[in-house]
């Protein structure tokens, strides 16, 4: 356990003060002296003979915290794996990381996931794990996939097509995050971090488990469904409130769409934490006004940007340097560069390659001794005099839910064209809780072909890429109308000046019913 600065921590805050919480959850505690004895006892016994590649999908737990931690402490890659993903994008996951070894909390769905995608279990054991029973399979023939020299996790986002490449992170840049974290959070020893996103998100991975435990504090981890949130974008305000307030939470994480939900009930009159004293929000454009509401909320929100290229977290915003509009300043260990168009360009704990795209030994040694590379973000951008940075847009279609998801909506249109009674589809979404969709329906359709079509792609997506709401167009996109590019692209820019009003209205409709 002496490889990781996190690790490190963790067994001096044992050694210091062995009987203070690290980790908390619904039925169970961990002191840091527990800790170190279950992250020891899971490293050196439940990780059988041949193992290559750890997949974990299981629900927020102290059992996956444990997981995660002796992972690092073997030096087995770990990929934690989403409950969100469809069964697609899992069995990709399986294939596309060479995981041999899955954990989870949840054996017959995953055991008939697994088969139903033509995976074999060789062999399969039960054990339970602070307070939670978990199950590791087996896999055979699983082939090997050669990964970036010093792998220690693999990320899969929400993806930007129905199969999300893996980003392949490096222990180095993992704990470099965590400690610019740290010190620009100042997060202490008297913190109780409250786990709302899932931790097999990446922000809330570092954010949420490896500040906390550096920092000698507690992290709180229940869940998901006792704080509120189901699937990718299911939400229970009132139980993520309430769940606040039993944890008497300092610190969170969440996405704007968990942020509304907050300042919403704030403004209703419910109780927020007094306890709070830093809410980092991101994962998607924040609007200014939702950050006015929540500063006369009293919330303390800081805004911040990354990706999980960057190993999840670039620049933010914090007590000591704060200007609303821009996303913070750069963290210690990032260096930025704009391209001509204004691209950003990040340096510092950036990843090693993708699952798929595994470098040569020769060119990691290469990036290693340079330590400059810069990674192209697809973020249009700007620093100002005072050294914040300012987001100005996207460079490419992919826009980002409220709830922090990534959505590409030519893989969601493509599902909908497929279909005979569609003859054009576009999607929109960015910074909303739910995709809209506007259809050019195909001669002769009705509106319950329409809904025919709507609900059988969507049983095929991820919650978070389904379509919500949908809308005739007006007429056909074409090249007339300016709405369609000589090869049949669709001119998003143009569409969405054609029909903002319709679509906001929509959401401003949902909205009301809601509050």
């Amino acid at each position: 356990m002496m490889a990781s600065r996190i690790l490190r921590a963790i067994k001096g805050h044992a050694s210091q003060h062995p009987d203070r919480v690290a980790l908390q959850g619904g039925n169970a505690t961990l002191s840091y002296a527990e800790l170190v004895y279950e992250v020891d006892r899971m490293r050196r016994h439940f990780f059988v003979d041949g193992a290559r590649v750890l997949g974990l999908v299981a629900d927020n737990s102290l059992a996956w915290a444990v997981t995660d931690l002796a992972a690092m402490a073997s030096e087995l890659p770990i990929v934690p794996l989403p409950a969100f993903f469809s069964a697609e994008q899992l069995a990709h996951a399986v294939r596309d990381a060479g995981i041999n070894q899955l954990i989870t909390d949840q054996p017959v769905v995953m055991e008939h996931l697994l088969q139903g995608a033509g995976f074999s279990i060789r062999a399969s054991q039960q054990y339970e794990l602070a307070g939670r029973r978990l199950t590791q399979f087996t896999l055979a023939d699983v082939e090997a996939v050669k990964l970036p020299q010093a792998t220690v996790k693999i990320t899969y986002t929400s993806g930007t097509t129905g199969n999300p490449k893996g980003v392949c992170l490096g222990l180095q840049a993992l704990e470099e995050v965590a400690d610019s974290l740290l010190t620009a959070t100042r997060a202490n020893e008297n913190d109780v971090h409250l786990s709302v996103l899932p931790l097999s998100t990446l922000l809330e991975n570092i954010a949420g488990l490896y500040v906390p435990l550096l920092a000698g504090a507690r992290a709180v981890i229940r869940p998901c469904q006792e704080v509120g949130l189901s699937g990718a974008s299911g939400l229970d305000p009132q139980k993520m409130l309430q769940a606040m307030l039993l944890a008497k939470a300092s610190t969170l994480v969440l996405t704007p769409e968990l942020l509304k939900a907050l300042v919403m009930m704030a403004e209703a009159g419910a109780p927020v934490p007094d306890s709070l004293r830093f809410v980092a929000v991101g994962g998607a454009t924040v609007s200014h006004a939702l950050l006015e509401r929540a500063e006369r909320a009293g919330l303390p929100v800081f805004e911040g940007y990354g990706l999980s290229e960057c190993c999840s977290v670039v620049a933010v915003n914090t007590p000591q340097a704060r200007l609303q509009g821009s996303v913070g300043k750069p963290l210690p260990h990032v260096q930025l560069r704009f391209a001509e168009d204004g691209e950003i360009m990040v340096a510092g704990s950036i990843m090693l390659g993708y699952t798929g795209a595994a470098q040569t030994d020769t060119d990691q040694a290469e990036q290693e001794a340079k330590g400059n590379s810069f990674w192209p973000t697809g973020d249009i951008g700007y620093l100002d005099d005072a050294g914040y940075l300012h987001i100005s847009g996207r460079k490419r279609n992919v826009f980002i839910t409220s709830f922090g998801r990534n959505v590409s909506p030519e893989w969601v249109e493509s599902q909908l064209a497929q279909s005979p009674k569609i003859a054009q589809a576009a999607l929109f979404g960015e910074a909303r809780p739910w995709n809209t969709a506007l259809i050019v329906p195909a001669a002769g359709a009705s509106d319950a072909d329409i809904e025919q079509v709507v609900s059988q792609v969507n049983a095929g997506l991820p919650d978070y890429a389904r379509v919500g709401r949908w809308l005739y167009a007006d007429a056909p996109f074409s090249s007339q109308n300016r709405q369609l590019t000589p090869n049949f692209r669709l001119r998003r820019d143009v569409i969405w000046q054609a029909y903002a009003p319709r679509i906001n209205t929509l959401y401003e409709e949902i909205d009301n019913v809601c509050v």
